[in-house]
């Protein structure tokens, strides 16, 4: 532990989270706060050789915890659960400081992974089959679900700890061991939901060793996962790119994938839309996390018939919003992670404008004391769909173009590579229908009169097209950590073959 508090973050905190690793280490891992753009820690990282080591002991611990009953598995998760309603606050604050979150997003964050928790507790009693009818008397059919295997987690820096839980959670009821690669942005929270996560195995008293890891460093580590043999699935968030080099990977290997990608997500205003909702749903979909989440609205369509009574009041909003420190102030706009993030934006931008776009906003922030990497978020006025609209540019870009005939708008919607979230505003029981329906968005989710972000625990979370098709959180997504098996049963005295087939011996 390091003799004096880190800038922004306190010995006391990390301790009380259960850090209690150097976290300064010549030449290691730099860890930087995107809220002052300061090193706040300095890491050891893991080796290949480390990986190979992890890997062994998740593969040991997984032939005894395949063994264990699911609710058994399911009492670890709850006392896990238990442990994270203690050090909440410490986590949210941890969250802030290494991902710029607000301080309530940051708790936000962490009472999603007590919500996937409390799910998986239920759901460790539920993981059933089904009895299915066949043709061949004194038969029974049937099917069972078994633990999977060893289950990597590579996650991004925008959400440090709750897609972990999400996976984590379920694999653990399922019977899975999990191996947890954090974004290289992120490791002190991954370090901090790792040590949590060890006092409730303490208290569970009988679990394999191996059971979660967490594995600190850079892609190396990720490719580890990703080429063993010995790991059943691969969760991976992550953008489009990473993801057209994992799945390839793993398919390769007869692994399965579980991809949460890009989103290009859009919303849809039309003529009957309550306009106070919409402007506050699209600015909270649009400017929240500083437009770093996978789910943040980054299309809007506005019919032309209301575009003069939206648009002026989102530019006022875009003008007023909050832009600073969230932990210092009440700033709703906090900092991108980082230089990289800034010049990307500011590329689309000009590209944007080049084609034709109205900017508002967009410039760099100054907040007092902070190197970091602060913005006003853009809303930028478009005369169609092209250029940088076509892509996910991870930042608070929000580009508005106007429509006139809904079902042209529809298949501008889909338009695009990106199929995660997507939502419409109106009070047309026809368009919201048609919007739902086969014809409307292809997305893996989609919103009525709410904004693209905020999705729950109890819906499957994942996305269609070049977001990866991946299910993760709440419905029946447990499937995917489990392997299903046919079973037939032939408790009479006959023989009957399928299909009335006939194979007769002497």
């Amino acid at each position: 532990m390091l003799s004096k508090p880190l800038p922004s973050i306190t010995a006391e905190t990390l301790e009380r989270c259960g850090v209690t690793a150097a976290l300064d280490i010549e030449g290691g891992l730099p860890v930087i706060s995107p809220l002052t753009g300061e090193r706040v820690a300095s890491l050891a990282v893991h080796s290949a050789e480390d990986a190979a080591r992890a890997i062994e002991a998740a593969a040991s611990a997984f032939r005894s915890w395949r063994l264990v009953p699911a609710p058994r598995r399911g009492e670890l998760v709850r006392l896990y659960a238990e442990e994270l309603r203690k050090a909440k606050e410490e986590l949210g604050r941890m969250v802030s400081i290494e991902a710029g979150k607000s301080p309530s997003e940051g708790l936000g964050e962490v009472q999603e992974m007590i919500d996937i928790c409390d799910f998986a507790v239920g759901l460790s009693r539920q993981l059933y089959g089904l009895t299915i009818a066949t043709e061949r008397p004194g038969h029974r059919m049937m099917e069972t679900w078994h633990p999977l295997g060893v289950v990597g987690i590579i996650t991004a820096f925008n959400f440090p700890c709750a897609p972990w839980c999400w996976n984590a959670a379920l694999a653990l009821v399922c019977g899975d061991p999990v191996i947890w690669k954090p974004s290289e942005k992120t490791p002190l929270t991954a370090l901090a939901c790792q040590a949590v996560f060890e006092r409730a195995l303490a208290r569970f008293g009988d679990a394999p060793e191996g059971l979660s890891q967490v594995l600190v460093g850079g892609p190396e580590l990720g490719e580890a996962l990703v080429d063993s043999r010995k790991v059943a699935l691969i969760s991976a968030t992550g953008s489009t790119r990473m993801g057209r080099i994992v799945g390839p990977k793993v398919a390769a290997r007869f692994g399965k994938c579980i991809l949460e990608l890009g989103g290009n997500n859009a919303g849809i205003v039309c003529p009957s839309a309550d306009m106070d909702m919409a402007l506050r749903a699209i600015a909270f979909g649009a400017m929240g996390t500083a437009g770093q989440r996978c789910t943040t609205m980054r299309r809007l369509f506005v019919h032309d018939s209301v575009y003069d009574l939206l648009v002026p009041a989102l530019r006022r909003a875009y003008a007023s919003v909050s832009v600073g420190n969230p932990l210092e102030s009440g700033a709703l706009v906090g900092p991108l992670i980082d230089g990289a993030a800034f010049e990307g934006m500011q590329a689309a931008l000009k590209e944007a404008a080049d084609l034709g776009g109205t900017v508002h906003g967009g410039a760099r922030a100054s907040v007092e004391g902070a190197a970091a990497y602060y913005v006003k978020p853009a809303l930028v006025e478009m005369p169609e769909q092209a250029g940088p609209v076509l892509r996910e540019t991870f930042a608070p870009i929000l580009y508005v173009m106007k429509y006139s005939d809904f079902d042209e708008v529809l298949e501008l919607h889909n338009a695009v590579g990106g199929g995660l979230s997507s939502s419409i505003f109106t009070t047309d029981l026809r368009e919201m229908e048609t919007f739902l329906s086969a014809r409307g968005s292809d997305c893996g989710i989609a919103n009525v009169n709410i904004g693209t972000s905020g999705a729950e625990i109890g819906g499957a979370f994942g996305g269609e097209k070049e977001t990866g098709g991946g299910r993760e959180s709440g419905s029946d997504a447990w499937r995917a950590y489990m392997r299903r098996a046919t079973n037939t049963i032939n408790y009479s005295s006959e023989l009957p073959l399928a299909q009335g087939v006939v194979f007769d011996i002497d």
